[in-house]
């Protein structure tokens, strides 16, 4: 596939409010691991090549191992994510479909048990970057494979 659009095409301005958002939640309190566990999930929902190179490199780099980010799609049968893990995943996968899925009083009630406030809007707001970004990355059609570790930053 070839490359449409080169992120450098595209207004300063534009991509600054972008990455004004990225680095919110880049300093924000989730975890480098959780953050890169749910960027991978939502681009293996979203089927994005470039962001999947991208968040598999970056959570290697932060510690990730291979057997958790190669079974995450089946993570519900799986015995080694933790219980904030599982109930940000579920949240991730809900948040991402919202078209097909709706946030449940149950899965609100699971956030809630093991998150604040807080932390519920920057998970919103994690997933909906990513998701955002995953769109990018479709539409420009950059092409994966050549991501190297901190490269966005």
């Amino acid at each position: 596939m070839k490359e449409r659009i080169k992120l450098s095409q595209i207004s300063k301005e534009h991509v600054d409010v972008l990455m004004q958002t990225e680095n919110y939640i880049k300093n924000s309190w989730i975890p480098a691991r959780l953050m890169e566990l749910i960027k991978f999930r939502v681009s293996q929902i979203n089927g994005c090549a470039y962001c999947l190179d991208m968040h598999f490199k970056e959570a290697i780099h932060h510690g990730e191992s291979d057997k958790r980010l190669y079974s995450l799609s089946a993570w519900r049968e799986c015995p080694y994510y933790s219980e904030k893990e599982r109930v940000a995943l579920d949240f991730a996968e809900s948040l991402t479909l919202a078209s097909e899925n709706e946030i449940s009083d149950e899965q609100f009630k699971n956030l809630n048990a093991l998150y604040t406030v807080q932390e519920i809007a920057d998970l919103t707001m994690l997933i909906s970057q990513i998701n955002l970004w995953n769109r990018y990355m479709k539409v420009l059609r950059t092409t994966p494979g050549n991501y190297k570790v901190e490269q966005a930053s």
